[in-house]
């Protein structure tokens, strides 16, 4: 190899290294900053699936009484006497 082609070899080599040295670092900034963001993002995810959580355990423990009074209200309506209870009213 000519010290010509040597030169020529040295002078497109260095600006592509250069280019795909920038390209890593820039990959490497950016998959940094994704596991920040990605970690944080997992907790606020976290904490709002333990806050739905709660509310829905709210929510079952609200059902589980609203049924409770449903089945207590039939079990009085089944033992009164049919005569006692009112007529349903027609619709407007």
């Amino acid at each position: 190899m000519s010290t010509g082609q040597l030169l020529l070899l040295l002078i497109f080599a260095i600006p592509i290294c250069g280019i795909v040295f920038s390209s890593l670092e820039k990959i490497a900034r950016y998959k940094a900053k994704g596991a920040e963001r990605g970690g944080s993002e997992t907790a606020e995810l976290s904490a709002r699936v333990q806050a739905l959580e709660g509310e829905m355990d709210g929510v079952r423990q609200q059902l589980a009484e609203t049924l409770e009074r449903l089945d207590f209200a039939e079990r009085l309506l089944a033992r009164s006497d049919p005569a006692k209870v009112p007529e349903p009213r027609a619709g407007p």
